[in-house]
C-alpha cells in the first residue's frame, strides 16, 4: 500500500508544479490555491508512504516521479523543447527510480 501512496504523492507533485507555473508566481488566485492544496496532499501521502518505506527510497521515487512528470507536462502541455540530451536525462531519472524500487527491501 505504501507504494500506491507514494505514486499518488508523486503524481500530485506533478500537478502542483504545473499549477505553480500557471499561478504566475502566486499572482493568480485559483492556480495558487490548487498549488497549495495539491502540495499539502502530496507531502501528506509521502509521509504515509514513509511509515514503511526507507527515507532515501521514498524521497528519491517521489522527486523522480515529480521531475519526470513535470518534464513530460512541460514538453507535451507547455511546448517546452524536447532535445536528445533532456530526453536522456529524463530516462536516467527513470532508471534511478526503477533501481531504487528494485533495491528497496520493503514491499
Amino acid at each position: 500500500m505504501a507504494w500506491i501512496y507514494l505514486v499518488f504523492a508523486g503524481l500530485l507533485e506533478v500537478l502542483w508544479t504545473f499549477f505553480m507555473k500557471k499561478s504566475l508566481g502566486f499572482t493568480l488566485l485559483v492556480p495558487s490555491i490548487i498549488t497549495i492544496v495539491t502540495m499539502i496532499a502530496s507531502v501528506f501521502l509521502l509521509s504515509i508512504a514513509m511509515r514503511s518505506l526507507p527515507l532515501g527510497t521514498a524521497y528519491t521515487v517521489w522527486t523522480g516521479i515529480g521531475a519526470v512528470g513535470a518534464f513530460a507536462v512541460g514538453v507535451i502541455g507547455l511546448g517546452e523543447a524536447l532535445t536528445p540530451l533532456r530526453l536522456i536525462a529524463a530516462l536516467l531519472i527513470v532508471a534511478g527510480i526503477v533501481l531504487m524500487k528494485i533495491s528497496s527491501s520493503s514491499a
